[in-house]
C-alpha cells in the first residue's frame, strides 16, 4: 500500500504563494497519476491539478495560471506551487495518487489526510 503525506499548508495573505509537498512512501511497483484535490467548508471535493508520470498537466480553470504542479520521479513526490492566491483557495488540500501493488495488478488510488491553506488578509 502507499501512503501520502502533504506538507508546506499554512496561512498567507490575499497575493501570497504557498507551496505544498506531497511524498509517497511504502509498498508499490510505481506511481502513476498524481494530483491535488481540494475540499472548502460545505463544498464538494475538487480537482485542482494533474500531472502523469511523463510530466502532462491539467488544470482546473479557477487555477490556471496561477498554480504549477510538478513532480520528482525519484522521490516519489508531487508539488503544487500556488501563487496569486484568493480568499476563494482557502480549503483543505489532499493529495492523490495511482499506484500499483503488483506489476500485473490493478491501479489503486491512494489519498493523503489533507492539509489547511488559509487565504486571508
Amino acid at each position: 500500500q502507499v501512503q501520502l503525506v502533504e506538507s508546506g499548508g499554512g496561512s498567507v495573505q490575499p497575493g501570497g504563494s504557498l507551496r505544498l509537498s506531497c511524498a509517497a512512501s511504502g509498498t508499490f511497483v510505481g506511481i502513476y497519476d498524481m494530483g491535488w484535490y481540494r475540499q472548502a467548508p460545505g463544498k464538494q471535493r475538487e480537482l485542482v491539478a494533474t500531472i502523469t508520470r511523463g510530466a502532462v498537466t491539467n488544470y482546473a480553470d479557477s487555477v490556471r495560471g496561477r498554480f504549477t504542479i510538478s513532480r520528482d520521479n525519484a522521490k516519489n513526490t508531487v508539488y503544487l506551487q500556488m501563487n496569486s492566491l484568493k480568499a476563494d483557495d482557502t480549503a483543505a488540500y489532499y493529495c492523490n495518487a495511482g499506484f500499483k501493488s503488483r506489476v500485473f495488478g490493478p491501479t489503486l488510488n491512494a489519498w493523503g489526510p489533507g492539509i489547511q491553506v488559509t487565504v486571508s488578509s
